[in-house]
This record gives structure tokens, C-alpha cells and sequence, in this order.
């Protein structure tokens, strides 16, 4: 009977401790949930401006209101350029880009050889911006540069931009002239699908005011852009069935 009341008191102890760490674990959870704003409701909070410190090396989202900024520097060729960003009618895609980096290598020829480039949101312009000549290569950057995309080498845009890596891609609304989008990839399909999904956290086009048609072109290019990421192409047998779906 001893032996069998010193096994019972041990396996008390040993429920007790594990039932502690499991306590001490749920807390931990309950703590970094909330800190990643989890709201008593279950539901998160979408509050850009109040995210938690990222890892060493991801760089940390800016907040929403952050206002954007024209873009000043030269081309290639060493005339002036001035890009206008900040209060136009258009969206503008700035890809902050280099000739020394690799992963820039796939961005340089996809960009050079599509014309028709399938960018996030309605009547938004690509524009590529280097750093200055003082940091690129002039003749690499010649060889590089495609014609069709204005190109401007400005080392104060990535400065005022805080640009963190390259490639890296920021979208600017012009009539509010905030950062609306950001991010990097290592494919044009990912950076898409990236600021595709931005302009629609963001709301862009149902703020009061704003032209409805924009609104139904975002959603048809987002709807358009998901399925080509899913293998459905313009003309899928699968867009045009020939019999009605059976009822349940």
C-alpha cells in the first residue's frame, strides 16, 4: 500500500507539473495573439500602423498614411528626369531596381520583353528607378534598361522611399498620394498577386468619391489575375459550360 500511495503522489506531481506548462504555453499564445492584434472577438485587427516588430531583416511595413513623393534624378544618358507621383489621376508602380543584383536579373528581362505588362489596379504606370550613376553601372544599365518603361536613376528616390531591398516595389495613389501597396518577389506573379491583394486591403476604390468604374476595373483585373495564377486562361472551356450546374 506505501509503495502504491508514493506512485500515486508522483504521478499527482507529474500531472501538476504538466498541467502548469500547458498553462504556462496557452498564456504565452493568448500574449503573442493579441500582441499580432487579435481582438476579443476572435477577429484580427487590420490596423497597419500598429504591427508588432518584424524579424532581423524583413523590413517593417510603413504605415498607411505614409505619403509618397515625386521622383527627381537622370537617365542613363545623364539628361534630367522628373517622374510625377504625388498628385496625379493615375496609380504608380515604382520598381526600385539595380544591375549589380541577381535577383533583379528576372525582372530586367521579363520587363524587356512584355509591352503589355498586366500591372495592379486601374491606369497605373511602371516606372524603374535605379540609383544614382555614382552606384550603378552605366553601361550595364543601357544593356539592361527596356525602352518601353520610363527609367529614372535617382539614389535620394530610395533614400525618401526607404528602400530596403532590391527588387523592391512600392505603389503610390496619386490623387491621395499614400503608399498604397509595397513588397519584393523573386517573380513578376508574386510581386502582382502581392500589390494586387494591397489595393484591396486598402480599400482604394471604395473611398467616397472615387470613380465606381475604377472600382469594377480592380476587381476584374484581381479576379482576372487569380485566375491566370490558377492555370485559367482567357477562353477555358471551364469559364463556358454547355449545361446548367445540377441541383443538390
Amino acid at each position: 500500500m506505501t509503495a502504491l500511495a508514493v506512485a500515486l503522489v508522483v504521478m499527482v506531481a507529474l500531472l501538476g507539473v504538466l498541467v502548469a506548462g500547458l498553462l504556462r504555453s496557452h498564456a504565452e499564445i493568448l500574449r503573442a495573439l493579441h500582441e499580432l492584434g487579435l481582438r476579443e472577438d476572435g477577429t484580427f485587427s487590420a490596423d497597419r500602423d500598429h504591427l508588432p516588430p518584424t524579424r532581423p531583416g524583413v523590413p517593417q511595413p510603413r504605415p498607411s498614411s505614409t505619403p509618397g513623393t515625386d521622383v527627381t534624378g537622370v537617365k542613363p544618358d545623364g539628361s534630367p528626369r522628373q517622374i510625377a507621383v504625388v498628385g496625379v489621376e493615375h496609380t504608380t508602380l515604382l520598381a526600385f531596381m539595380s544591375t549589380g543584383c541577381s535577383t533583379c536579373g528576372t525582372f530586367w528581362a521579363e520587363l524587356g520583353r512584355r509591352r503589355n505588362l498586366e500591372l495592379p489596379g486601374h491606369d497605373t504606370r511602371l516606372v524603374i528607378v535605379t540609383k544614382g550613376p555614382e552606384a550603378e553601372s552605366i553601361s550595364r544599365l543601357t544593356d539592361l534598361a527596356p525602352a518601353q518603361w520610363p527609367l529614372v536613376m535617382s539614389t535620394s528616390a530610395w533614400d525618401r522611399y526607404e528602400v530596403p531591398v532590391s527588387p523592391y516595389f512600392i505603389m503610390v495613389d496619386g490623387p491621395s498620394g499614400s503608399v498604397v501597396g509595397e513588397g519584393s518577389g523573386t517573380s513578376w506573379r508574386q510581386v502582382q498577386s502581392l500589390l494586387t491583394q494591397a489595393l484591396g486591403d486598402a480599400k482604394l476604390y471604395e473611398t467616397p468619391g472615387r470613380n465606381s468604374p475604377r472600382d469594377a476595373t480592380a476587381r476584374e483585373e484581381s479576379a482576372d489575375a487569380e485566375l491566370r495564377a490558377a492555370g485559367i486562361e482567357p477562353g477555358d472551356a471551364s469559364l463556358y459550360p454547355t449545361a446548367p450546374p445540377e441541383a443538390p
